[in-house]
């Protein structure tokens, strides 16, 4: 038996741990440079706007709350808007999610071995690959914290101070809905239904009434300077314009034809609690227990929902791996004796976690491996020697017919434009992005150019600079049907008509639904004159970004 200092350098060993996995995995990205993001104009323009003190809604429309643009804008304002600054705002952002969860299992008394080998699996599996922000991931974190506060007012003892646990975690669950209605949605029921066993458990009905009051009344001190804006219209709860993507065949597609991880895990949990469900009076009155299992079968209900309303990208959901990792790990250590405190079955556990997710890693060891043991290579129909046999192997059984000239990311360059900061785009990105700054029109007119553009460069908002335009009617980004609607498209096509803007800039990407409204190009065609066009910057380069003036 452990003395009680040996069992204090155990828990600060492991603590020690927790801390070096959070923090040091996400600093990473901070000795690094990387290629520009797909989608990430968005989250620039949003924070930039706050930064620079544009209201939401009074000043551009959006569907969505601005939670996500919350930390964004404030590193914004104390790096500047550069798109780097948005990698360190992801940062801080994975810290505080790192801390959320741990706390969340501490409050649950989660051995501590366990604890720390399930912080590794959050991070490897949600946290460490997130870079960029991004709505459908910070609407997760706003979550955590939201939870980790609110099992800090379910484990206090009943004192003034420990409201404020409550309103903190009635807060944080609102800036989830603020950040994205799904997501958020999914948590406020989440820890209504961790405060509803509690309030049986404790019999204390008054909990979920004053949850729910402090709820309100943070919606309505955020809300409440909207409404005169144009809050109704532009944010997605279900109502015309908007999509309210709830469709039962999606749901029964998606969790019964896929969802394998989900339903593996529930299949274990249930293994596991059927001793337990034995003595269901018994297994009740374990409030720990209790509010264990409840949130780890809400968090993958949630999951399996949250793929669906949230369909892109397809890993939005992966934050349940952690949870239920932690559950069975719990179940099974306790089942089988087995001390995870032990330093060798820790680094045992360790290992077996770090093979589990090695896929997250491995894409960058691979560049070192691929010296060492380089492919072999292989001969195709057609190739020089007309002797040679033509194998064929996983890496070539496939014959790619797209006609369109990706550029590899290989050959990407870097830009001195300001903003762009330590990101590398393709050369024909940069070259044009020059070209356009050259351009008389803005040299000469300066801070008084009108641009409209309609592309994912962003930053150039800042690298020209322009004025951005403003106004309730105004949409924050340009997808029709998702951040804009017809009625904000007929304002764009007279624009054009009237020859409201000094320069155009039209991303036409056939590939994706509307992504910038087909419908203007005709209009730009047609009363305004292309100088010139550029690659876009995705991957892969199958977008072209058009130049339009004056005629």
């Amino acid at each position: 038996m452990l003395s009680g200092t040996s069992l204090y350098q155990k828990r600060t060993v492991f603590t020690v741990i927790e801390c070096v996995l959070i923090i040091g995995l996400a600093l990473v990205p901070l000795f690094t440079t990387f290629p520009y993001r797909v989608n990430i104009f968005l989250s620039w323009e949003g924070a930039y706007r706050m930064s620079i003190g544009q209201m939401p809604y009074k000043d551009f429309g959006t569907p969505l709350g601005y939670g996500f643009w919350l930390i964004p804008s404030l590193f914004f304002r104390i790096f500047g808007p550069q798109l780097i600054s948005l990698v360190k705002a992801q940062v801080f952002i994975n810290i505080m999610a790192g801390f959320a969860f741990r706390s969340i299992l501490k409050s649950l008394n989660i051995e501590p071995a366990i604890r720390a080998l399930s912080v590794m699996v959050f991070v490897l599996s949600y946290s460490f690959f997130n870079f960029w922000p991004w709505y459908n991931h910070t609407v997760i974190v706003y979550e955590l914290v939201g939870l980790a506060f609110l099992f800090q007012y379910i484990n206090r003892p009943v004192q003034k101070l420990r409201f404020l646990y409550l309103l903190l975690a009635a807060l944080f669950t609102f800036l989830s809905i603020f950040t994205k209605q799904d997501g958020g949605g999914l948590a406020l029921l989440l820890c209504l239904a961790l405060l509803l066993y509690n309030s049986i458990h404790e019999k204390r009905w008054w909990e979920i009434p004053v949850f729910l009051g402090f709820y309100f009344l943070v919606a309505a001190i955020i809300i409440g300077p909207l409404l005169p804006h144009g809050f109704g219209y532009w944010y997605n709860h279900g109502q015309p314009p908007h999509n309210s993507r709830l469709a039962v065949t999606d749901f029964a597609e998606e969790i019964l034809g896929g969802s394998q991880w989900i339903k593996f895990y529930l299949v274990l949990m249930v293994l596991c609690l059927v001793p337990a469900l034995r003595n269901f009076k018994a297994f009740w009155e374990n409030k720990t227990a209790m509010l264990f299992t409840l949130l780890t079968l809400g968090i993958l209900a949630e999951a399996a929902l949250f793929q669906v309303t949230s369909y892109t990208p397809p890993d939005n959901n992966i934050f349940f791996h952690s949870f239920a990792f932690a559950f069975l790990c719990t179940h099974f250590a306790g089942m089988q004796h087995i001390d995870l405190g032990r330093r060798n079955a820790f680094l045992s556990s360790a290992l077996l976690v770090l093979l589990w997710w090695s896929g997250v890693f491995w894409k960058y060891i691979d560049r070192i491996f691929q010296r060492i043991f380089p492919a072999p290579t292989e001969m195709v129909q057609g190739a020089p020697d007309p002797n040679a046999e033509n194998v064929v192997s996983r890496r070539n059984f496939m014959l790619n017919t797209d006609t369109t000239r990706d550029v590899p990311t290989s050959e990407w360059i870097f830009t001195d434009l300001p903003g762009f900061k330590k990101i590398y785009m393709p050369p024909s990105t940069v070259h044009g992005m020059e070209r356009l700054l050259a351009m008389p029109v803005v040299k000469e007119k300066k801070d008084s150019i009108k641009v409209l553009n309609m592309t994912e460069l962003t930053p150039l908002a800042y690298a020209m600079p322009f004025k951005l335009e403003t106004g309730e009617d105004y949409p924050l980004w340009y997808h029709l049907g998702v951040g804009m609607f017809n009625r904000q498209l007929a304002a764009f096509k007279e624009k054009v008509q009237q020859h409201h803007y000094d320069i155009i800039l039209y991303e036409y990407a056939p590939g994706l639904n509307n992504f910038f409204p087909f419908a203007l190009r005709p209009e730009l065609k047609q009363h305004y004159k292309q100088v010139d066009e550029f690659l876009a910057p995705r991957r892969p380069t199958n977008a072209i970004i058009e130049v339009y003036v004056k005629p």
